[in-house]
């Protein structure tokens, strides 16, 4: 028999509805399972979608699908700008929104290797301290740069000054940062893919073996 806490292993996809964090997420599935369980990248509570988790024994392989890229869908509300870059913070900048052609202007501007803001409410630390904290106190930093590639960037929808966007970027790119850079901020944001992993597989009873995860890579 394995030692506790190494059996489920495997990967486990996950449709994390909004609301919950991604702790709470892993939290309920490894209560469920017993075994040790990590993620390979979270998502903002206010966000929905594909969770890669591993389980027992995968959770040594972590490393292997932290980079991969990610896909997301995301409306933007192109009136304002929040605090955070999402509907929790406050307002800070409230604009008209642009006519089309201009959005697609800023659109093509920001494909490619760009350089973004990282949100203020971030894990990211600032001076030994997660950036979030020193947000939710009220403390003003200057945030750094944070290189990224956004491979894909098209507009799937414009109207009332919300613009719906499908995405692929690299790991650790802020879509809020993309949401600001276009000087608005996410009313919604969801994960479709994480890699070669999609939302649509999402089961979360099912444990698919290391072999043939790590063969999709």
């Amino acid at each position: 028999m394995p030692p506790r806490g190494l059996d489920p292993t495997g990967i486990i996809l996950v449709d994390k509805p909004p609301g919950p964090s991604s702790f709470a997420v892993v939290h309920r599935i490894r209560s469920r399972t017993g075994a040790r369980t990590g993620h390979a990248g979270t998502l903002d509570p206010f966000a929905s979608g594909l969770l890669v988790l591993l389980s027992g024994r995968a959770t040594k392989l972590t490393p292997r699908f932290v980079g991969l890229d990610k896909r997301y869908v995301t409306e933007v509300d192109l009136s304002a700008r929040t605090s955070t870059g999402d509907p929790e913070g406050n307002v800070v900048e409230r604009r008209e929104p642009p006519p089309p052609q201009e959005l697609e202007d800023a659109l093509d501007r920001l494909r490619g290797e760009v350089e973004l803001r990282v949100p203020a409410a971030s894990a990211v630390k600032v001076g030994g301290e997660r950036a979030y904290r020193l947000h939710r106190r009220g403390v003003d930093v200057e945030m750094p740069l944070r290189r990224s590639q956004v491979r894909e960037l098209e507009l799937l929808r414009y109207g009332q000054g919300v613009a719906e966007l499908d995405l692929l970027v690299s790991s650790g790119t802020y879509v809020r940062a993309i949401a600001d850079a276009l000087g608005g901020h996410c009313v919604s944001l969801r994960r479709t893919e994480v890699g070669p992993f999609r939302v649509d597989e999402a089961d979360e009873a099912r444990v698919i073996p290391v072999e043939a995860a790590l063969g999709r890579l």
